[in-house]
């Protein structure tokens, strides 16, 4: 599972360089490809990470809807952008990827707060995501 923790880190890393830069996730993704074509100190981008952009790309409107929507307190724009982009991957992933358990996305995007945000992102990230999670089928109709 190590490759899949990987490729999730990655496809975050992507999801955030777009939203900092303001451009397009799949254009970052395909700067990400060609970089690694051509430079071999750049690492691969696997089929995964390119799975969990485009996937999340396809949905982008309606993730940042739930988010919006459910996340109490907090507007996507003044969330840190961390936070927002971690939720994002695992609102993705959640709702509309079935391939891997609601508990290790759930655990692995934790672990990402954990690592690359504040102290109190992982519990913000456990919590809303927790909530799509037990929301998931209604959620999964109204898409």
């Amino acid at each position: 599972m190590a490759a899949r923790n990987t490729a999730r880190k990655r496809a975050f890393q992507i999801l955030f360089e777009g939203d900092q830069r303001g451009a397009d996730v799949l254009t970052v993704l395909a700067d990400w490809i060609r970089l690694s074509r051509d430079d071999t100190r750049q690492p691969p981008v696997s089929e995964y990470t390119m799975q969990l952009v485009e996937g999340y790309a396809q949905h982008a409107t309606r993730i940042d809807e739930l988010i919006a929507q459910y996340s109490v307190g907090w507007t996507l724009d003044r969330m840190p952008v961390v936070d927002r982009n971690i939720l994002r991957l695992g609102a993705y992933e959640l709702i509309w990827a079935d391939e891997t358990p609601d508990a290790v996305v759930l655990d692995e995007m934790v672990q990402m707060a954990k690592e690359f945000s504040t102290d109190e992102s992982p519990s913000f990230v456990n919590g809303l995501l927790g909530r799509f999670k037990d929301l998931k089928p209604s959620l999964r109709r109204e898409a």
